[in-house]
């Protein structure tokens, strides 16, 4: 990504700044060290069709990215392309690249579901180009989408920041390693 987690954090400070999930009672903080793949709960994808990002409409109105929580067994590649189907109705036509993760570690007693683990845990960022060629899937325990769009870059960071104020620090880091990726160059 870049040289050193100092520039990043001086560069994105909404998105490194430590934060308090209430919605999951969970502390986090974002950074670019990877986490051991045992670690990761939730996996979300930056999903580029062309220049565009794709974004998700809840039927409560909040605008997110696709994602979610893994399911037992299920590997980071499979969790990506079950969430980015059943939230978006879209597949992977790119490689994926892990960018960043939120390190949490949980206030609760119990993990959210027996087979993740606690109380150190892993949201893990990706990012890949999808191609949008179905309607979501909604399964019933799921996140019930009711729309689903690719749009301009400044447009996906105005929706998600309604849902989070550090949304456009990360869509700009993920866009930011995608145009090193697209040149040929090393993203670390």
């Amino acid at each position: 990504m870049e040289s050193s987690t100092s520039s990043l954090s001086e560069r994105f400070p909404i998105l490194h700044a430590p934060q308090h999930w209430a919605w999951a009672d969970l502390d986090a903080r974002f950074s670019t060290r990877l986490p051991p793949e045992y670690l990761v709960q939730s996996i979300h994808i930056v999903g580029f069709v062309g220049d565009r990002i794709t974004v998700c409409r809840s039927h409560d109105g909040e605008w997110f990215l696709p994602g979610g929580t893994r399911e037992p067994g299920e590997s980071v590649e499979q969790a990506v392309d079950r969430e980015i189907a059943e939230e978006a109705g879209a597949h992977r036509v790119g490689p994926l690249h892990w960018f960043g993760a939120h390190h949490c570690v949980s206030r609760g007693s119990a993990p959210y579901r027996p087979h993740l683990p606690h109380p150190e845990k892993a949201w893990l960022w990706c990012l890949t180009d999808v191609v949008l060629d179905s309607v979501p899937t909604n399964p019933p325990d799921g996140e019930q989408v009711v729309e689903v769009r690719a749009v301009p870059f400044e447009e996906a960071q105005a929706l998600l920041r309604t849902n989070e104020e550090w949304f456009p620090d990360l869509l700009s880091l993920a866009t930011d390693v995608r145009t090193r990726q697209v040149a040929g160059s090393n993203p670390e």
